[in-house]
């Protein structure tokens, strides 16, 4: 018998890309909880069972820091998960400004191998690693030659699960979903701008995890804005949210586990949306940090404020019509 989108609903996590943003204070977190000494993820961890780390894209990840990052998580939620971005000099040119990404011009060193093992290793022994995501560029096509870089890349970290991040057309064929689903890798469905030959949604399930992923559709500051920031000012509306619950209901009746990330991290509208979308998909309300219902009112049809952090934050009211 197939199971209904609702009796998977627990096998479906929610949260955002990061959670270390300046724009965020007086929004999500509470105004000067750096000076209490507070740490983001103890506050995060109360509304969120999964998170993403971005900064495991920019440079391996610090084994010691990803131990206290765990420790934090696990005083509050013990059920948390990380998912990991793969080190760039993996999966990036290193002058990717000036030449597109291949496997002509991806160089990463036995050192970066070996330092990037060690952070992933931390989260693993400590049973909290999701998911590595192995994201690549738009300019990263279907070739031959990317096809056998990624067979490779895929071997060399076997022992973690993995999920890839294509953003070009050219991935979405029977052939890669067949070669992922032999290899037991999860295929990253996403939404971004659609310009060129980017990759539209999808709703593919090539593993035992699901992935998708929400950067929004500032369509006009995507190439063109200087400001890095600026690409993921986009808050998805209710009618936009529809959509990706429907294809995320049904990514979850195939896969074992379905991690659902939101990056339109500006002002922490990936926070808002990942909880709007908490709410559909469970079909319950769900707790919000209070100033961020303040500042973006349209949350109150989804979500209450936690005023505080004692046993209320574990259960759910019916979400209301």
């Amino acid at each position: 018998m197939e199971r209904s989108p609702q009796a998977h609903s627990s096998d479906v996590r929610i949260g955002t890309a990061g959670w270390s943003y300046k724009d965020w204070d007086g929004i999500f977190y509470p105004s000067g909880m750096e000076r209490r000494k507070q740490h983001p993820l103890e506050y995060l961890a109360h509304f969120f069972d999964i998170t993403e780390i971005n900064t495991s894209f920019y440079g391996p990840l610090k084994p010691e820091l990803a131990k206290l990052w765990c420790r934090k998580v696990a005083a509050v939620n013990k059920n948390f998960l990380f998912t990991a971005k793969l080190y760039r000099a993996f999966t990036h040119s290193p002058i990717a400004v000036m030449e597109p990404t291949s496997a002509a011009t991806i160089r990463p060193t036995d050192e970066d191998e070996l330092r990037t093992r060690e952070g992933l290793d931390a989260l693993a022994t400590e049973g909290r690693l999701g998911a590595l995501l192995i994201q690549f560029p738009v300019s990263f096509k279907n070739t031959s030659l990317n096809r056998e870089y990624l067979d490779r890349l895929l071997r060399q970290f076997i022992e973690y699960p993995r999920v890839v991040e294509v953003r070009d057309s050219s991935w979405n064929n029977a052939e890669t979903l067949a070669a992922f689903t032999q290899k037991n890798v999860g295929f990253c469905n996403i939404d971004q701008p659609l310009l060129g030959r980017s990759l539209a949604p999808t709703e593919h399930v090539t593993g035992a995890i699901g992935y998708v992923r929400l950067h929004g559709r500032n369509y006009e500051q995507w190439f063109d804005s200087d400001n890095r920031n600026d690409r993921y000012n986009y808050l998805y509306s209710e009618k936009e949210l529809a959509g990706w619950k429907e294809r995320i209901e049904s990514v979850a009746q195939r896969a074992q586990t379905t991690y659902v990330i939101t990056n339109n991290h500006f002002e922490s509208k990936a926070g808002v949306n990942a909880l709007e979308l908490k709410a559909m998909i469970s079909r319950k309300r769900v707790l919000a940090p209070p100033t961020l219902i303040q500042e973006y009112p349209e949350l109150r049809r989804f979500a209450d404020p936690a005023e505080d952090f004692g046993e209320e934050l574990g259960g759910q009211l019916p979400l209301r019509a």
